[in-house]
Protein backbone atom coordinates (compact mmCIF):
# COMPACT_ATOMS: atom_id res chain seq x y z
CA UNK A 1 0.00 0.00 0.00
CA UNK A 2 1.28 3.46 -0.93
CA UNK A 3 2.42 5.65 1.89
CA UNK A 4 0.69 9.03 2.31
CA UNK A 5 2.90 11.98 1.31
CA UNK A 6 4.47 13.90 4.17
CA UNK A 7 2.71 17.06 5.30
CA UNK A 8 4.41 20.33 4.36
CA UNK A 9 4.81 23.38 6.56
CA UNK A 10 3.79 26.64 4.93
CA UNK A 11 4.53 30.23 5.94
CA UNK A 12 1.34 32.14 5.12
CA UNK A 13 1.15 35.85 4.29
CA UNK A 14 -2.17 37.68 4.23
CA UNK A 15 -2.20 40.77 2.04
CA UNK A 16 -4.41 43.79 1.60
CA UNK A 17 -4.75 46.43 -1.10
CA UNK A 18 -6.70 49.62 -0.44
CA UNK A 19 -6.45 51.42 -3.78
CA UNK A 20 -6.55 50.31 -7.42
CA UNK A 21 -3.23 49.65 -9.14
CA UNK A 22 -1.65 52.70 -10.72
CA UNK A 23 0.29 50.63 -13.25
CA UNK A 24 -0.64 49.71 -16.78
CA UNK A 25 1.06 47.11 -18.92
CA UNK A 26 0.61 46.30 -22.59
CA UNK A 27 -0.41 42.83 -23.68
CA UNK A 28 2.79 40.86 -24.36
CA UNK A 29 3.64 40.99 -28.07
CA UNK A 30 3.15 38.11 -30.50
CA UNK A 31 0.68 36.37 -28.17
CA UNK A 32 -3.05 36.16 -28.76
CA UNK A 33 -4.89 36.45 -25.45
CA UNK A 34 -8.48 36.37 -24.30
CA UNK A 35 -9.88 36.52 -20.79
CA UNK A 36 -13.38 35.13 -20.48
CA UNK A 37 -15.65 35.09 -17.45
CA UNK A 38 -16.87 31.59 -16.69
CA UNK A 39 -20.15 31.79 -14.78
CA UNK A 40 -21.52 28.31 -14.17
CA UNK A 41 -18.12 26.77 -14.96
CA UNK A 42 -18.40 22.97 -15.38
CA UNK A 43 -16.81 21.18 -12.41
CA UNK A 44 -14.51 18.94 -14.51
CA UNK A 45 -13.14 21.99 -16.37
CA UNK A 46 -12.59 23.87 -13.11
CA UNK A 47 -10.83 20.89 -11.55
CA UNK A 48 -8.63 20.63 -14.63
CA UNK A 49 -7.66 24.32 -14.45
CA UNK A 50 -7.13 24.18 -10.68
CA UNK A 51 -4.92 21.10 -10.98
CA UNK A 52 -2.95 22.44 -13.97
CA UNK A 53 -2.30 25.77 -12.29
CA UNK A 54 -1.90 24.60 -8.72
CA UNK A 55 -0.19 21.20 -8.79
CA UNK A 56 3.32 22.70 -8.50
CA UNK A 57 2.20 24.94 -5.64
CA UNK A 58 0.34 22.30 -3.61
CA UNK A 59 -3.18 23.60 -4.24
CA UNK A 60 -5.32 20.81 -2.81
CA UNK A 61 -8.37 22.21 -1.01
CA UNK A 62 -10.79 22.44 -3.93
CA UNK A 63 -9.72 19.03 -5.23
CA UNK A 64 -10.80 17.41 -1.96
CA UNK A 65 -14.34 18.81 -2.24
CA UNK A 66 -17.26 16.68 -3.34
CA UNK A 67 -19.16 17.75 -6.46
CA UNK A 68 -21.87 19.24 -4.26
CA UNK A 69 -19.43 21.21 -2.10
CA UNK A 70 -17.48 22.49 -5.11
CA UNK A 71 -20.63 23.47 -7.02
CA UNK A 72 -21.91 25.39 -4.00
CA UNK A 73 -18.66 27.41 -3.84
CA UNK A 74 -18.14 27.96 -7.55
CA UNK A 75 -21.72 28.76 -8.47
CA UNK A 76 -22.32 31.13 -5.54
CA UNK A 77 -23.30 34.45 -7.15
CA UNK A 78 -20.59 36.21 -5.10
CA UNK A 79 -17.87 34.02 -6.68
CA UNK A 80 -16.35 35.03 -10.04
CA UNK A 81 -14.03 33.01 -12.25
CA UNK A 82 -12.29 34.21 -15.39
CA UNK A 83 -10.16 32.01 -17.63
CA UNK A 84 -7.13 33.20 -19.58
CA UNK A 85 -6.62 31.75 -23.05
CA UNK A 86 -3.29 32.13 -24.84
CA UNK A 87 -3.12 31.28 -28.52
CA UNK A 88 -6.47 29.50 -28.22
CA UNK A 89 -5.69 27.24 -25.24
CA UNK A 90 -6.57 27.66 -21.56
CA UNK A 91 -3.52 29.20 -19.88
CA UNK A 92 -4.64 30.16 -16.37
CA UNK A 93 -7.43 31.61 -14.31
CA UNK A 94 -8.29 33.98 -11.54
CA UNK A 95 -11.10 33.72 -9.05
CA UNK A 96 -12.42 36.27 -6.63
CA UNK A 97 -15.12 36.26 -3.98
CA UNK A 98 -17.16 39.31 -2.98
CA UNK A 99 -17.18 38.99 0.82
CA UNK A 100 -19.28 42.13 1.28
CA UNK A 101 -19.58 45.58 -0.31
CA UNK A 102 -16.21 46.60 1.17
CA UNK A 103 -14.04 43.51 0.75
CA UNK A 104 -13.22 41.29 -2.21
CA UNK A 105 -10.87 38.35 -1.90
CA UNK A 106 -8.66 37.33 -4.80
CA UNK A 107 -8.69 33.69 -3.78
CA UNK A 108 -7.01 32.04 -6.76
CA UNK A 109 -4.69 33.34 -9.45
CA UNK A 110 -2.20 31.52 -11.61
CA UNK A 111 -0.93 30.29 -14.93
CA UNK A 112 -0.70 26.83 -16.43
CA UNK A 113 2.89 25.74 -16.98
CA UNK A 114 2.90 26.30 -20.77
CA UNK A 115 2.12 30.00 -20.14
CA UNK A 116 4.96 30.54 -17.68
CA UNK A 117 7.92 32.47 -19.06
CA UNK A 118 5.88 34.28 -21.74
CA UNK A 119 5.89 37.53 -19.78
CA UNK A 120 2.16 37.33 -19.27
CA UNK A 121 1.86 36.85 -15.48
CA UNK A 122 2.15 40.51 -14.47
CA UNK A 123 -0.24 41.59 -17.22
CA UNK A 124 -2.77 38.89 -16.24
CA UNK A 125 -2.67 39.80 -12.53
CA UNK A 126 -3.21 43.42 -13.48
CA UNK A 127 -6.27 42.44 -15.55
CA UNK A 128 -7.65 40.53 -12.54
CA UNK A 129 -7.13 43.54 -10.29
CA UNK A 130 -8.72 45.92 -12.82
CA UNK A 131 -11.79 43.64 -12.94
CA UNK A 132 -12.05 43.51 -9.15
CA UNK A 133 -11.65 47.26 -8.68
CA UNK A 134 -14.51 47.99 -11.12
CA UNK A 135 -16.75 46.80 -8.25
CA UNK A 136 -15.44 49.68 -6.04
CA UNK A 137 -14.45 47.74 -2.92
CA UNK A 138 -12.70 49.48 -0.03
CA UNK A 139 -10.08 46.75 -0.03
CA UNK A 140 -8.93 43.67 -1.87
CA UNK A 141 -7.40 40.85 0.14
CA UNK A 142 -5.29 37.87 -0.91
CA UNK A 143 -3.28 35.13 0.75
CA UNK A 144 -0.08 33.49 -0.42
CA UNK A 145 2.45 31.17 1.14
CA UNK A 146 6.01 30.05 0.62
CA UNK A 147 4.88 26.94 -1.29
CA UNK A 148 3.54 29.28 -4.01
CA UNK A 149 5.55 30.64 -6.95
CA UNK A 150 8.82 32.06 -5.55
CA UNK A 151 7.95 35.56 -6.81
CA UNK A 152 4.24 35.55 -5.88
CA UNK A 153 4.60 37.75 -2.79
CA UNK A 154 6.86 40.18 -4.66
CA UNK A 155 4.37 40.37 -7.55
CA UNK A 156 1.44 41.13 -5.25
CA UNK A 157 3.43 43.85 -3.53
CA UNK A 158 4.50 45.31 -6.89
CA UNK A 159 0.85 46.03 -7.67
CA UNK A 160 -0.04 47.57 -4.31
CA UNK A 161 -0.72 44.78 -1.85
CA UNK A 162 0.80 45.09 1.63
CA UNK A 163 1.29 42.24 4.10
CA UNK A 164 -1.12 42.56 7.04
CA UNK A 165 -0.35 39.33 8.91
CA UNK A 166 1.64 36.15 8.73
CA UNK A 167 1.21 32.72 10.19
CA UNK A 168 1.99 29.12 9.60
CA UNK A 169 -0.03 26.21 8.36
CA UNK A 170 0.21 22.63 7.24
CA UNK A 171 -0.53 21.43 3.72
CA UNK A 172 -1.27 17.77 3.25
CA UNK A 173 -0.35 16.85 -0.35
CA UNK A 174 -2.71 14.67 -2.33
CA UNK A 175 -2.25 10.94 -1.92
CA UNK A 176 -2.10 8.56 -4.89
CA UNK A 177 -5.66 7.43 -4.06
CA UNK A 178 -6.91 11.04 -4.03
CA UNK A 179 -5.19 11.71 -7.38
CA UNK A 180 -6.87 8.61 -8.83
CA UNK A 181 -10.28 9.71 -7.50
CA UNK A 182 -9.77 13.19 -9.01
CA UNK A 183 -8.86 11.63 -12.38
CA UNK A 184 -12.10 9.62 -12.27
CA UNK A 185 -14.14 12.81 -11.64
CA UNK A 186 -12.59 14.59 -14.62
Amino acid sequence: MAKAPASLKAHITRLEMTAPPKTSLPVPVNIQTAIMRAPGIPLPFYRHLYRQVGARWQWVDRLRMSDEQLAAVLHDKRNNISVLYVNGAPAGFYEYFVQDEDTIELNHFGLIEHALGLGIGKWFLLQALYAIWTLNPSRVVATTNDLDHPRALQLYQMFGFSPVSTGSGIVRPLSDKELLDIAKKS
